[in-house]
């Protein structure tokens, strides 16, 4: 067989993009605001918005009402600024010795889970000059990560208020995070909003006076009105991925899917039966077939889990990862058809024109969808698409 690459004409032939549909992100935004019509809406856009690049991410979901964003670490943060963008932006993953004082200087919500960081948090303010931080108490309602538990929530609460009155310190929120939410009917979900209750009940008895209360991560905000409080803090969802296959697909919220996976076929060859496919033949050919090489591996985030397993649209065709997943390549078995070099492998997408989606992927690499879109590695060059604000 004699190969043709065929590259669009007049556009690189990219060895493979990651592209972002922004029109797709502004419509979930718009999606998910509808369903907690009452509260504000946080945009949490850490990990590199799962993967999907933070800053056209974060200006999008501004665009298309967000109130809020939210990231985990401190240099997130500090990379949204960086980049104009002055919407309110919460940080809650500090460590001691974090950059506290330039957070202040930023004017991000800071989130505060012990007596330690509070303490570091005043320090702070008071070499910045008296400028007050605003920080939000995180309560530790069942989760058992970050969050300061129901025994500590006193003493807590108690200086945070000291250094409120002291001028340090602006309490602007009160928070906390579900364990169980994409479960539904777990029982830890009730128990944990009565405990945040409660919480919040003994912080504002004391005089805390919060902008913003809130509990509800994406899978409680599309299933659990009674958890939205002032703000509801999406994630997932934004990217038009569901929490969970147990809740729903994206399409029984109206969320679409945001990134789409595409390589361009490196070689297409004939091989003989008994032909072993990449490291250790776990996959040998049963008969005369095509082999066709995907060139993305497990360095550009594809799973090795997946090996054997993963799923491609080529040609129009469903295809599966024909032995291990490489570092940098893959192999997929074409049966004797013949697309040329170049060709579009589509790993996963919205599922439109029949591709596998990112929540394939999860179930052929037994994890979550969050990973999958998540680890897409830097290798991976983001291709916006829909830029333009809608109207």
């Amino acid at each position: 067989m004699t190969e043709t690459a065929q590259p669009r004409e007049g556009v690189e032939q990219l060895r493979a993009r990651a592209e972002i549909d922004l029109a797709a992100l502004r419509a979930n935004v718009r999606t998910l605001r509808a369903q907690a019509p009452g509260s504000a809406l946080m945009a949490v856009v850490k990990s590199d918005a799962y993967g999907h690049g933070m800053v056209p991410c974060a200006r999008a979901a501004l665009d298309a009402g967000a109130a809020w964003l939210g990231t985990a670490t401190p240099d997130e943060a500090f990379a949204l600024r960086a980049a104009g963008i002055e919407a309110p932006v919460m940080c809650w993953l500090w460590t001691p010795g974090g950059p506290w004082r330039q957070g202040i200087e930023a004017g991000l919500d800071m989130g505060v889970s012990a007596l330690w960081a509070l303490e570091e948090v005043v320090a702070a303010a008071r070499a910045a000059g008296g400028r007050p931080a605003r920080i939000q108490l995180k309560a530790d309602t069942g989760l058992g990560r970050n969050g300061c538990t129901p025994a500590d929530w006193p003493d807590l609460v108690r200086a945070a208020l000291a250094a409120e009155r002291d001028g340090l310190v602006r309490v602007t929120g009160l928070w906390s995070h579900f364990a169980c939410a994409d479960e539904p009917g777990h029982p830890s979900i009730a128990a944990q909003l009565t405990r945040f209750r409660e919480m919040v009940t003994y912080a504002e008895d004391q005089g805390v006076r919060p902008e913003v209360r809130h509990i509800a991560n994406s899978p409680a905000t599309l299933t659990l009105p009674e958890t939205h409080f002032d703000l509801v803090r999406t994630g997932i969802s934004v990217y038009g991925v569901s929490p969970s296959a147990e809740i729903g697909s994206p399409a029984d919220f109206g969320l679409r899917p945001v990134m789409s996976l595409i390589a361009s076929l490196a070689q297409v060859k004939h091989v003989p039966a008994g032909h072993g496919v990449s490291y250790g033949h776990h996959y040998v050919t049963a008969g005369d077939t095509t082999l066709g090489l995907v060139p993305v591996g497990y360095a550009d985030g594809i799973p090795r889990h997946a090996s054997g397993t993963g799923p491609v649209l080529i040609g129009g065709k469903w295809r599966t990862a024909a032995g291990r997943v490489a570092m940098d390549q893959f192999v997929v078995d074409l049966g004797g058809d013949e697309p040329a070099a170049g060709a579009e492998a589509v790993l996963f997408g919205p599922g439109d024109r029949g591709e596998p989606t990112a929540e394939d992927w999860a179930q052929a690499a037994g994890t979550i969808a969050y990973e999958i879109v998540t680890r897409i590695g830097t290798r991976v060059p983001r291709v916006y698409v829909n830029t333009e604000q809608d109207g």
